[in-house]
C-alpha cells in the first residue's frame, strides 16, 4: 500500500476528525487546514479544526471561512483522529501537542516539507510538491470529494501563497494544472490576491517600514539581514502575524543570495526571538541552516527560534552560509 493510499484508507476507516496546522499559520496553513476539513465534511465525517494558541491569525486571511475554528482542543479531543497539515514537525502544532499526539487513537501527518519527521502513524508527505494544498487534491481525488468553489478557494490559496504568485521554483507543471482545476471549480483569482495581497494594514507598513529601515549587507552583499523588536510591535500597534511576508522585501534585494529577518514576537511565552529565512539561488539550503538550531522548512524557505541575541544569530547564519558556499565551490 503507498502513502497516498494509507492515508485514504485511514480518512475512510475513521469517523471523526481532529485537523491541526503548525502556529504562525501562513496561506498553506490555513488553506490546507480549511479545506481538508470541509471535505472530511463533506464525506459525511465528523470533523473539527483547531489552531493551537492565542496569537492572532494574519489579518490577509480572515476572508477565508474560519470560523468554526477552535483555539485549544474541544473536550472529545482523544475520540477524534488527529490530522496535521503543513507540520513539519510535532512541537509545530504548538502549546499542549505533546498531550495531544498521545491522547490521539491515530495521528495522520500530511505534508510536503522535506525535512518532515513523520511523527505520524500514517504520514504521507511529497517533497516535491508546490505546497500541501497540491497534496490535498490528491487525497480528494481518491476520496471522490467534489471540489466545491469553498473547497477550491482555500486549496488555492495554499497554492497561490506557498508558490510565491506562481514565481517560486516550486511552481511546477502540476501547480499550474492544479490552479487552472481550481479556478474551474470556483475559485475567485481576483478576490484572492485583493484579500491577500491587496489589503495590508498600516501598522504592518510601519513595521514593515522598521525593518527595511534596519537592513543590512554582509557578504558583499549577498546576505540581508534585518531584525524587528519587541516594542517595534507595541510602538505601531502591530500583532505579531503582521510580521509575515516582510522577509520578501529582503529577498528580493539585487544580488542576495540568502536573506534573514530576526524577529523578537511581542509575547511573553515561547522562545525570545524567531527567525525567518529565504534563499534566492538553488545552490543554497536553508533547511540545512535552520536544522542546526532545531528549526527546519524547504531549500529555499525555512525558520527557527533561538534565545541568542540579534547579533549571535546574525553571526551564526553568515558561518552558515559561507559553509555552503564553500563546500559548493570546492
Amino acid at each position: 500500500m503507498s502513502d497516498l493510499e494509507a492515508i485514504v484508507a485511514a480518512l475512510r476507516g475513521h469517523d471523526r476528525f481532529l485537523v491541526v496546522t503548525h502556529e504562525n499559520p501562513d496561506g498553506d496553513a490555513l488553506g490546507s487546514m480549511l479545506a481538508m476539513t470541509l471535505a472530511l465534511r463533506q464525506v459525511g465525517k465528523d470533523t473539527e479544526m483547531v489552531l493551537m494558541g492565542e496569537a492572532p491569525l494574519p489579518g490577509e486571511y480572515h476572508f477565508l471561512q474560519l470560523d468554526g475554528l477552535l483555539r485549544e482542543p474541544p473536550a472529545d479531543a482523544a475520540d477524534r483522529v488527529l490530522v496535521a497539515v503543513d507540520c513539519a514537525k510535532a512541537d509545530r502544532i504548538g502549546h499542549g501537542y505533546v498531550e495531544l499526539l498521545a491522547q490521539a487513537p491515530l495521528v495522520l501527518d500530511v505534508d510536503h516539507h522535506h525535512d518532515n519527521t513523520r511523527f505520524g502513524t500514517v504520514n504521507l508527505i511529497v517533497a516535491k510538491a508546490s505546497s500541501t494544498g497540491e497534496v490535498l487534491r490528491d487525497i480528494f481525488g481518491e476520496l471522490g470529494v467534489e471540489l466545491t468553489p469553498e473547497i477550491a478557494e482555500p486549496l488555492y490559496v495554499a497554492l497561490v501563497t506557498d508558490t510565491g504568485r506562481f514565481q517560486y521554483s516550486n511552481t511546477t507543471p502540476k501547480a499550474l494544472r492544479l490552479a487552472a482545476e481550481l479556478v474551474e471549480s470556483g475559485a475567485d483569482v481576483h478576490a484572492v490576491f485583493q484579500e491577500v495581497y491587496e489589503s495590508v494594514q498600516f501598522a504592518k507598513l510601519k513595521l514593515l517600514a522598521r525593518a527595511l529601515e534596519r537592513a543590512r549587507v554582509l557578504e558583499g552583499g549577498r546576505i540581508v539581514v534585518s531584525y524587528l523588536l519587541r516594542t517595534d510591535f507595541a510602538e505601531v500597534g502591530a500583532a505579531e502575524p503582521y510580521s509575515e511576508g516582510i522577509i520578501d522585501y529582503l529577498r528580493a534585494v539585487e544580488g542576495s543570495e540568502l536573506a534573514a529577518l530576526i524577529r523578537e514576537p511581542p509575547r511573553d511565552e515561547g522562545p525570545a526571538r524567531r527567525v525567518s529565512l529565504r534563499a534566492s539561488i538553488d545552490e543554497l539550503d536553508v533547511s540545512a541552516i535552520a536544522r542546526l538550531f532545531g528549526g527546519g522548512g524547504h531549500r529555499q524557505a525555512a525558520g527557527f527560534s533561538s534565545d541568542a541575541s540579534i547579533d549571535e544569530i546574525t553571526e551564526l547564519i553568515r558561518q552558515g552560509f559561507t559553509a555552503q558556499r564553500a563546500a559548493a565551490s570546492a
